[in-house]
């Protein structure tokens, strides 16, 4: 048995931001953010959006797309490293204000990575429960959690959510072929954000990136954990469609793909108009290019991605 992704959808704040709006109010210039990051535009939640919101839109028109009543939903899993509140979850908000009475609901902090970790516990719980609809959505508001003074950091994050509906299949054409997790807490000082380093009252806390040092992580950890997984299941890079990488930095990901001669034809890249949005930017790059046209169904994905723990991983998905 396989675990599909029987549908998926996607949900971005309505305010843009464009790299001359922060050249506004920062020390910037679009030249300056984008020969950097490859940004060029950024979606940003207002003040009365929480992720738990934008998790709560991407998974209505996931089950809306099939037609599914949320009472047949049996969980509910969402990867955030922006959660509205300590306790209780994102997920419990989701499932309450989608009316899947039954499902069970967590979060999931995996950081940039968090989408990955996400999709091999989904299918994990699935084959070992029986389970035959779960959501797994990936939702941040990093727009909240960045000091707008520091134009080294607050110009690289987005927010937004994406979600998949997965389902048990008997059909091996399609589904989860394979993933493969990381973690390093060695190197937790690259990136973090603690409660009390913000303005005095506040207690949300401000991002904090060590970015030579993650930036150096990011190629090398990605790059080994997609020719493991490749290796593990007698694959080759040339077996992939395209490649879907976690949104952190256009530059990241043309080195990745120098590094282990990948074609940069094969990535799909959707930064300029997303900016990092963490653990949502995987599912949200998939939804823009199968909209466009350039992913279809029946494709065979490799996702990849790092992300403050330090914890990385890869994933193979044939639609």
């Amino acid at each position: 048995m396989k675990v599909k992704v029987a549908s998926l959808s996607a949900h971005l704040p309505q305010k843009i931001v464009t790299n001359d709006d922060l050249a506004k109010t920062l020390d910037t210039s679009h030249e300056w953010i984008y020969t950097r990051t490859g940004i060029e535009s950024r979606h940003l939640s207002s003040d009365s959006e929480l992720s738990s919101d934008l998790a709560i839109e991407a998974a209505k028109k996931a089950i809306a797309r099939v037609n599914l009543n949320p009472k047949d939903v049996d969980g509910i899993i969402v990867s955030t490293t922006t959660a509205d509140r300590r306790f209780p979850s994102c997920a419990c908000r989701v499932q309450g204000e989608i009316g899947a009475e039954k499902a069970f609901a967590l979060d999931i902090n995996a950081a940039c990575c968090g989408f990955i970790y996400g999709l091999s516990v989904s299918d994990s719980m699935i084959k070992a429960m029986g389970l035959k609809n779960v959501l797994l959505i990936g939702a941040e508001t990093l727009s909240k959690f960045v000091d707008w003074t520091d134009r080294s950091t607050c110009v690289l994050f987005g927010d937004g959510a994406g979600a998949f509906l997965l389902q048990p299949s008997q059909d091996d054409s399609s589904g989860i072929i394979a993933t493969k997790l990381y973690s390093d807490g060695r190197k937790e000082k690259y990136e973090y954000i603690l409660a009390h380093n913000g303005p005095q009252n506040d207690n949300r806390g401000y991002t904090t990136m060590s970015g030579k040092a993650v930036f150096k992580c990011a190629i090398d950890c990605m790059a080994i954990s997609i020719n493991e997984i490749l290796d593990e299941n007698g694959m080759t890079i040339d077996d992939i469609d395209w490649i879907v990488p976690h949104q952190a930095n256009r530059r990241i990901l043309e080195a990745l793909c120098r590094m282990r001669n990948f074609p940069i034809e094969k990535v799909i890249i959707t930064t300029q108009n997303h900016a990092n949005t963490s653990s949502s930017s995987i599912p949200l790059a998939i939804c823009d290019a199968m909209a466009k046209g350039t992913i279809k169904e029946g494709d065979t994905l490799l996702f990849t991605a790092l992300g403050a723990g330090l914890v990385w991983g890869s994933a193979i998905v044939r639609l």
